[in-house]
């Protein structure tokens, strides 16, 4: 058999390249094996899925016609959503999105907010102490009234649905 000179030293380059060449083929096989897993379980480029059950609006006491407005927003999607605006022809004014803050001495502030995240495959329920809708309420307005509005999330678009009118303090979500 013949020596062949430098023949040790390629087969010493060629046992580097392959070892350096099954690092990123292994990298590549986890991946895909993560994104053939999250398409299989139906996540993969899911939209968000929007369902506003019946929400309540708490009618006014004293001499304010401002009130609150509260719905239950479920996202079944695989991709957060935002309510960026609510409407209702039977409001006086425009509705907006705020956010409930506790102060020190059992004091509390609303805060306007531009939008409220809808998160993927979860619930958000306002309520008085997290975010809400504030409306100006019609005079007329009586207990077990249905008064329509319509939630317009970024993505899904706009959403009918109707809050049912009860006396402040009643939880009927």
């Amino acid at each position: 058999m013949t020596n062949i000179p430098g023949w040790r030293g390629d087969r010493r380059r060629l046992n580097d390249l392959l070892i350096a060449g099954l690092a990123p083929v292994a990298a590549c096989s986890i991946a895909l094996a993560a994104l053939t897993t999250w398409v299989n379980t139906g996540n993969a480029g899911a939209p968000p899925r929007i369902e506003v059950g019946y929400g309540q609006v708490w009618l006014p006491f004293g001499d304010t016609t401002d009130t609150s407005v509260y719905f239950r927003v479920v996202n079944s999607g695989g991709a957060d959503d935002r309510l960026v605006k609510v409407t209702s022809p039977a409001v006086v004014g425009t509705p907006s999105l705020s956010r409930h803050r506790m102060l020190d001495g059992n004091a509390a502030t609303l805060r306007k907010v531009d939008s409220v995240t809808a998160p993927a495959g979860e619930t958000l329920v306002m309520s008085p102490g997290t975010v809400n809708v504030v409306v100006q309420a019609k005079p007329d307005w009586q207990v077990g009234d249905e008064v329509p509005f319509t939630l317009h999330f970024e993505h899904q678009g706009p959403v009918d649905v109707f809050a049912v009118v009860l006396r402040p303090g009643t939880n009927g979500l």
